[in-house]
């Protein structure tokens, strides 16, 4: 079963120019997903969810822009794992210094590589265009697995 297993907060989140959420409660979200049929859909969910929260509760601005890629990166992230790791997956959404923070954990603990862009390749083209969206992306194997994190910026003025 899909599910919201915290929402609970750490350190500073925001620079000062956006600082409008106390330090005591910065915003997170994790969300487990199970595979079952529809939890990709139920992740873009949780992500459009938590980024109308974002903007409602803390008045931070979030860019229709901020919010579709949100949402794209989340469904190409969680995409991966489920088709390339066995078991649980883990997505945690977070605002740090401006920026959405997007981690998706799973089971496998090889980390993915881009491929070189290639228009007649049918397919796999999930972390090149994570890569072509987001201000960053790294991975990290862990104790079990691998995270996968992508920054987004929360405001794009070019919107």
């Amino acid at each position: 079963m899909n599910g919201v297993l915290e929402m609970v907060g750490g350190a500073r989140v925001l620079p000062e120019e956006c600082s409008r959420m106390p330090e005591a409660a910065p915003a997170e979200v994790t969300v487990a997903l199970d595979g079952a049929d529809g939890c990709i859909a139920d992740a873009r969910a949780q992500t459009s969810k938590f980024l109308t929260r974002v903007q409602a509760e803390y008045g931070l601005p979030v860019s229709a822009r901020t919010m579709d890629l949100g949402q794209l990166v989340v469904s190409e992230l969680v995409t991966n794992a489920l088709k390339y790791a066995p078991g649980p997956v883990l997505l945690h959404l977070r605002i740090a210094d401006g920026m959405l923070e997007i981690e998706v954990w799973d089971t496998d603990p090889t980390l993915p590589l881009a491929r070189a862009a290639d228009a007649g390749r049918v397919g796999q083209h999930g972390l090149e265009i994570v890569m072509a969206v987001v201000q960053g992306i790294e991975a990290r194997r862990e104790p079990v697995g691998k995270c996968v994190t992508a920054r987004l910026t929360l405001f794009d003025e070019s919107q």
